[in-house]
């Protein structure tokens, strides 16, 4: 299945902790099997960590966490407006292509997959 949000797409997100609410970012990290992306500068968490030797010091750092990928609307890069993302196939030179597109302008975000045509 192919999914609406990539990694490189800039999101807008629609719900969750009053603080991330409204943040625009990139996506640094999809994950399918949890339904979750990571977004570049929102979902701020704190995290004790270990020393290890030689390796890194311990203390406290700070990351982004994870969130639900239905809390996120893709920023369409053409109309530059959060929008939802619906899948086109089009036949072109004997190929049979499949892209995103934004539903807000109707243009074309980027190709998904391409397959020969049969025949």
């Amino acid at each position: 299945m192919a999914w609406k949000i990539k990694k490189g797409d800039t999101v807008l997100v629609v719900r969750g902790k009053k603080a991330n609410k409204g943040k625009t970012g990139k996506v640094i990290r999809v994950i399918p099997e949890k339904n979750r992306v990571v977004v570049e500068g929102v979902n701020i968490v704190k995290k004790h960590v270990k020393e290890i030797p030689n390796v890194r010091e311990g203390g406290i750092i700070e990351m982004e966490a994870p969130i639900h990928v239905s809390n996120v609307m893709l920023v369409c890069p053409n109309c530059k407006k959060p929008t939802r993302v619906g899948f086109r196939i089009v036949e072109e030179k004997g190929l049979l292509r499949k892209y995103r597109y934004c539903k807000k302008c109707s243009e074309n975000i980027d190709l998904v997959s391409e397959k020969q045509l049969r025949g």
